[in-house]
């Protein structure tokens, strides 16, 4: 029987042009190395899952490659690469910060860092979640990182980075990641499930991304996740049940209630909601989001600034337009006074009820109260 590898690591990057969503950062990387001009200590920064040890690591292979593309990739065929893709290579030493931050594990770092390679031009050595490490720690890797051997290169890893002391920062040249966008890590789950024989709704593919929050890694470990339990038929229905995410056709009818001030209508469809197990605190700050996200569609200038599919932006920017401006942001405020006061009201029902009796209300303030049968 084969070996079941997970997505994250069956596919993780391998190349520069392989790394999802940091096109201008790899390619920096990448002509570095093609003109010689490297730095002896580099700082990737940026949230978790976005590439930052993926590029450290094929920085790594790269710089040490006996017959790199024409292109600048690692050619992942001589001796060097092989060795590296095998993780058998002497040239790439990894610590892990978050376990190892004393003074004690710095000092075998560098007594690592003292041996030459005995094959390549250099030794990479890659710190990860470098924050963790303690002060003294820092203060004793601080002379190495300032001079080190010819052949050592130094890449230091966080997000966050601003816990490093200045002194390391001035040390070293600082890249910054970028949160990746839903629609590169639609593409990039789209050609994982493609390769796996998995069948996939779009829609589905733009749910996981978004609830990845502009992690990669964190997208492919859903996608599985759902692969799994849908036995490898991902639909937008399978994916909002295991996620346990409110399906967005709710909120699209409470928008409809609301442009219609029809009271009854929305505290049936809150009902609903209810009724599916979902908490209140988790359904103001979903309709906050999607408030939100209709704001954002209205205008022509902010609609780009949705993170999500070209087709579900398109649909979001048709429904903004039954609200005007004024509306979204005394909507926002009352859903933001809704979340404040949630932690300390006694009747979580109540409060959020009548919230959604005030978000009925901002269109026609005179509503009639509702009466037995609507009449």
């Amino acid at each position: 029987m084969e070996h079941y590898i997970v997505s994250a690591r069956k596919y993780r990057p391998s190349t520069f042009a392989s790394v999802v969503g940091q096109k201008a950062l790899a390619a920096t990387l990448k002509n570095s190395i093609a003109t010689d001009r490297l730095a002896h200590a580099y700082l990737f920064c940026g949230s978790r899952g976005v590439g930052k040890t993926s590029c450290a690591r094929i920085f790594a292979k790269t710089i040490n490659c006996e017959n790199r593309t024409p292109d600048g990739e690692a050619c992942n065929q001589c001796p060097s690469c092989k060795s590296f893709n095998d993780n058998r290579s002497f040239n790439i030493i990894e610590l892990d910060a978050a376990s190892h931050n004393g003074v004690q594990d710095i000092k075998t770092l560098i007594e690592q860092v003292m041996v030459p390679p005995t094959d390549g031009k250099y030794r990479v050595f890659i710190i990860d979640e470098v924050h963790m490490l303690t002060s003294q720690a820092f203060n004793a890797f601080l002379k190495t990182l300032e001079e080190p051997p010819a052949y050592a290169i130094f890449i230091l890893a966080t997000t966050e980075k601003h816990k490093i002391i200045s002194t390391i920062l001035s040390r070293c040249q600082i890249y910054d990641f970028s949160r990746i966008t839903i629609k590169d890590m639609v593409e990039h789950m789209a050609y994982v499930a493609k390769s796996e024989g998995i069948n996939v709704e779009p829609a589905a593919l733009g749910v996981i991304a978004r609830h990845a929050d502009g992690a990669m890694r964190d997208a492919l470990s859903i996608f599985d996740q759902i692969a799994a339990s849908s036995r490898g038929n991902i639909t937008y229905n399978s994916t909002i049940e295991n996620l346990n995410v409110l399906d967005n056709s709710y909120f699209d009818k409470l928008a409809d209630a609301f442009a219609n001030s029809d009271i009854p209508g929305a505290l049936a469809i809150y009902n609903d909601i209810r009724a599916k197990g979902f908490d209140a605190l988790f359904f103001i700050n979903g309709l906050a989001s999607y408030i939100r996200d209709l704001m954002l569609a209205r205008d022509p200038r902010t609609v780009e600034m949705l993170e999500t599919t070209d087709e579900f932006r398109q649909a979001m920017a048709v429904r903004a337009q039954a609200f005007q401006p004024d509306f979204y942001y005394k909507a926002m405020s009352i859903l933001n006074d809704a979340d404040l006061n949630y932690r300390t009201a006694s009747n979580k029902q109540f409060l959020t009820e009548l919230t959604i009796i005030k978000l009925c209300q901002l269109l026609c303030p005179t509503t009639p109260a509702m009466t037995s049968g609507g009449n």
